[in-house]
């Protein structure tokens, strides 16, 4: 079957040595059904304010974009090949020095060939979010 998803593990996937993912030092942190959840350890290789010591504003949208990119895949029930066709990140305020930002995402509808997602950045409270993401993601191929 040629639209059949391939088996996706995002603990295995995240574990690999390669990626981008990988040079950010984005680390799988759990996932369900619709949902998964990352880390990005806190790096002076991502400081994008020397001064202040806060983590760049691009790690936190790549962060981002890999949750929510990993919900899709979730949802659908392993690895089908989507593009990320539009993403929104409110950038709220920049992530506390010397903490790990966790990125959710979310995967809450998906049509014929849109997914939409939503998710949130944190640095210790949820409540207190650093960024929230919204967005969707297109499949790429034939239609399921």
């Amino acid at each position: 079957m040629a639209n059949a998803p391939l088996p996706f593990d995002p603990a295995v996937f995240f574990a690999l040595p390669a990626g981008h993912g990988r040079a950010l030092g984005i680390r799988y942190a759990a996932h369900g059904d619709d949902w998964c959840e990352l880390a990005l350890p806190y790096s002076e290789a991502l400081i994008g304010d020397r001064a202040r010591g806060v983590i760049a504003s691009g790690p936190i949208v790549a962060l981002l974009d890999m949750a929510t990119s990993v919900a899709v895949w979730m949802k659908r029930g392993g690895f089908l090949p989507h593009a990320t066709l539009d993403l929104r990140v409110d950038y709220l305020r920049p992530a506390a020095p010397g903490r790990t930002v966790t990125g959710r995402g979310e995967c809450y509808r998906v049509t014929r060939s849109i997914a939409f997602v939503r998710g949130v950045a944190h640095d210790g409270d949820p409540e207190d979010p650093v960024a929230n993401v919204a967005g969707t993601f297109m499949f790429t191929g034939a239609p399921a």
